[in-house]
């Protein structure tokens, strides 16, 4: 995880969508799952955990948002990542009850995922500073499965949520029609995705929103990327940069259930439940 990862088992597909082209790497075999990378990108540990979608039988398509794709990141260079995002406009990262305008090109991904690989539906994951587009990418028919990891925007209001109110009602509606849920998770102590905004996400959503907060102490502070040890001074990254890879730890039982949530939703007569999790 301390080096640039090149990605070389995945296909680097560029795809036009909505008349805006963007890289995609793809990787695997079966239903499709979206991995959206969290600030400041595709790091080894995001691929890491694409890796891990693909390996428990999925196609897995992990779009470029931002950053430099595969790459450590590096503290000068993730800033200005992070600043250049925030004042694009694909992004809205200030200001409650609003989506990022980008997540409509991500429905249209969904879509043709689903067309290309088939199956009941699509799978998606946001972390961070994407951790929101999830769902709204369920507005699209093709999502079955969201997950959000760690959602932090939008910047300025802890207990905001990143999604307009236009959206928020018939993903809601959805939700309850066809007996769907969200899974959420995030650190206890994570300042960036706080208790306040996952209060907000089970006011609008009700039980549809299935919460997971993690104890601090789970979490790996002690090799993280240059980026993470100066630019964010707490548990965050449930499943990427603060996951502790041991068996029996609370971070890697947050990743078997996602990965069990994934299977229950979109592979066709799959029983297989949800592990106990470790931090319950």
């Amino acid at each position: 995880m301390n080096g640039d990862d090149v990605l070389d088992d995945f296909m680097h597909c560029e795809i036009t969508l909505d008349s805006a082209c963007r890289l995609v790497d793809t990787a695997g075999a079966g239903p499709a799952v979206i991995v959206l990378a969290e600030m400041p990108g595709i790091s080894p540990q995001v691929a890491r955990f694409a890796r891990w979608v693909r390996d428990a039988g999925f196609t897995v398509y992990m779009p470029s948002l931002f950053g430099r794709d595969g790459a450590v990141p590096g503290a000068n260079e993730g800033a200005t990542i992070f600043t250049r995002a925030c004042m694009s406009a694909e992004f809205r990262a200030l200001g409650a009850n609003a989506s990022s305008p980008v997540t409509q090109w991500l429905r249209a991904l969904a879509r043709l995922a689903h067309a290309e690989c088939g199956g009941p539906g699509v799978g998606a994951i946001g972390m961070c500073f994407t951790g929101n587009f999830a769902l709204s990418m369920m507005l699209e028919p093709a999502m079955l499965a969201p997950v959000l990891a760690q959602p932090s925007l939008p910047l300025d209001d802890p207990a905001g949520l990143e999604i307009s109110p236009d959206e928020l009602h018939p993903v809601r509606e959805r939700l309850e029609r066809e007996d769907l849920t969200v899974l959420a998770y995030r650190f206890a102590g994570d300042r960036f995705c706080t208790a306040q905004r996952f209060a907000a996400y089970a006011e609008a959503l009700g039980d549809r929103f299935v919460a997971r907060v993690l104890p601090d102490s789970a979490a790996n502070l002690t090799d993280v990327p240059p980026f993470f040890a100066e630019h964010v001074p707490c548990p965050h990254s449930v499943v990427t940069v603060h996951l502790v890879d041991e068996a029996g730890q609370p971070t890697i039982a947050a990743r078997d259930e996602i990965l069990a949530f994934f299977t229950r939703r979109l592979v066709p007569g799959a029983t297989r439940g949800a592990p106990t999790l470790a931090y319950s």
